[in-house]
């Protein structure tokens, strides 16, 4: 049996703050930031930006908190426990963008992972496309890295229909590293394009996958934010997160009517 101490010589895992919305099935947003994280070495400290009505299928309306609670959630944690990375979603309203960047802004140290939420998996908008051009202007800059989808990346770029090359050298000049992921088109293998203001590039391939999936992207942005908050470089946490992604995507459930759910946590991850 564990004394009461015994805890006391385990090394504290590194605290993520998660600034997302609230998903009621719980595959992506809060939820998906929980595991993804818990799943990846760090511990989530989750402050709800926003409430969503959604299903598997779409989704069909969301309400954003008020910045204030946002800030006082925020603010609970920061002053309790040391926050080593910042993992933002869906935010929603401009007033929650300009909350969210003083938010970030009194963390100097923390790594931020940005996942610009614009779309739900099945198409449904989270947001206003000025919502966008205001994380682009105001949020990007402070990033670590930033994540978008190509449709996500077209929208921040405006360039509907721009590459993912197109878009990064819009984006670029925003933003210190930028991975652009793929999926969205019918090919074979899945190209994740990562970009860095210096020129470089790297790409990362997987297999694709049969389906459509509720989450992928809170997964991939949540797992980056674990790794680099434990200290990884950034092309290696790529390269992780991208590979524990498909893995949750291979092995996802499909308990709805609609997209399936990633499996984040492995079966016997609480026995």
């Amino acid at each position: 049996m564990l004394t009461p101490f015994a805890f006391a010589s385990r090394p504290n895992r590194p605290i993520v703050l998660c600034l997302s919305g609230h998903d009621p099935v719980g595959g992506a947003g809060l939820q998906a930031d929980i595991e993804a994280i818990m799943a990846n070495g760090g511990h989530a400290a989750p402050a709800v930006t926003a409430l969503t009505i959604q299903d598997t299928v779409d989704v069909r309306d969301f309400q954003i908190l008020d910045p204030t609670w946002v800030k006082a959630q925020a603010a609970a944690i920061s002053q309790d426990l040391p926050i080593a990375a910042i993992k933002l979603g869906m935010l929603g309203s401009l007033a929650m963008v300009e909350c969210v960047a003083d938010i970030i802004q009194a963390q100097p140290k923390a790594l931020l992972v940005c996942d610009p939420v614009l779309r739900a998996g099945g198409g449904g908008s989270l947001g206003p496309n000025d919502v966008g051009y205001a994380i682009r202007e105001q949020i990007f800059p402070l990033a670590t890295l930033c994540t978008p989808n190509l449709p996500e990346a077209q929208i921040l770029a405006e360039l509907p229909e721009g590459s993912a090359d197109e878009c990064a050298a819009v984006l670029l000049k925003h933003c210190k590293h930028l991975l652009i992921t793929g999926g969205h088109g019918t090919e074979q293998e899945v190209h994740n394009r990562l970009y860095h203001q210096d020129g470089t590039q790297q790409t990362f391939v997987n297999a694709r996958l049969p389906g459509e999936y509720h989450g992928s992207g809170c997964t991939l942005a949540s797992a980056l934010s674990a790794l680099l908050a434990r200290g990884l470089d950034l092309s290696n946490a790529v390269e992780q997160a991208l590979n524990y992604t498909w893995r949750c995507l291979r092995d996802a459930e499909a308990p709805g009517r609609g997209q399936h759910i990633p499996r984040r946590l492995p079966l016997d991850y609480c026995n």
